[in-house]
């Protein structure tokens, strides 16, 4: 065999080689893309199974909502005709109290078939967190890696459970969002203060300052001039913040008519203020219209 013959024989070789090792390649990512997209096709029907549960969940929460509110309106009217008839007609109130007393028992019968329906029945219903339990929450968080300092102003007073629940998640939340977004060394200040009928609570961390630090970045070592502008900073400063955990707050804050205002400090991090005008004496149904 000439030396020719040898020279295209060894590049026939070597290309069938090659093209051996490309149809495999192709061959692999071909399989791996159909596993992929199988992948993407289960998961896409296990989220349309999920959401067509959670909307017939939905459906059954609002209706025994609605029944549970109607119950506990028809209470209060009892509630109010006793106390004319309290008067009157000692025997007539005798008898609105009992039946007064059967409607609190059909009402708080509906509103624990409620309770189940949200909890989807796979756990047991825990006391509610309250002000009581920020003392543990910091205790975590501190445990976690965020720095915690804590300071109340004013008498505190005894608040509704449901608005001490409000104000544990947005301290929850906030302390939670701090370490997230700044790691651990981040410095978060919670600060109370009472009035005579309200509260104001305020979470202000250094999440960006502890992020750049991690970095090498810290503000302190960089050039201001390069490193931020004053456009930058009036635009963090007058941005209306959102995102669905804030969202959620200040929907929690409205019960108890109360205002969240949230913005980012240029540099340093993030500042959360919530005042609740009327806390003392809010019932969390004021400007609710009821049936």
């Amino acid at each position: 065999m000439t030396p020719l013959s040898l020279a295209v024989t060894a590049a026939a070789v070597a290309a069938v080689v090659v093209f051996a090792v490309l149809w495999l390649q192709e061959r692999t990512l071909r399989r791996r893309a159909q596993n992929a997209r199988e992948e993407r096709e289960w998961d896409r029907i296990d989220r349309e199974l999920e959401l067509a549960e959670q909307s017939g969940r939905f459906r059954i929460i609002g209706e025994l909502g609605d029944v549970a509110v109607a119950a506990v309106s028809r209470l209060v009217n009892q509630a109010e005709g006793m106390r004319y008839a309290a008067g009157a007609d000692p025997e007539a109130a005798s008898r609105s109290a009992a039946a007064m007393e059967t409607s609190a028992r059909d009402a708080l019968a509906d509103l624990r078939r409620l309770q189940n329906a949200v909890a989807d029945g796979s756990r047991d219903v825990l006391p509610a967190p309250g002000l009581h339990s920020a003392r543990d929450l910091f205790r975590v968080m501190r445990e976690a890696g965020l720095e915690v300092t804590f300071s109340e102003t004013g008498e505190p007073y005894e608040l509704r459970q449901g608005a001490e629940l409000v104000v544990f998640r947005i301290l929850q939340t906030s302390l939670g969002n701090a370490l997230d977004h700044g790691g651990p060394g981040t410095t978060a200040a919670v600060s109370m203060a009472w009035t005579q009928d309200g509260l104001h609570v305020m979470v202000d961390d250094d999440g960006i300052r502890a992020a750049a630090r991690r970095r090498g970045l810290d503000r302190a070592g960089v050039d201001q001039a390069t490193a931020y502008s004053a456009d930058d900073d009036l635009r963090a400063m007058t941005a209306y913040v959102e995102g669905p955990d804030l969202n959620e707050l200040r929907e929690r804050a409205a019960l108890f008519g109360g205002v969240l205002e949230a913005k980012t400090v240029p540099g340093v991090g993030f500042s959360l203020s919530v005042v609740f005008p009327a806390l003392r004496h809010h019932n969390g149904v004021h400007g609710v219209p009821l049936r």
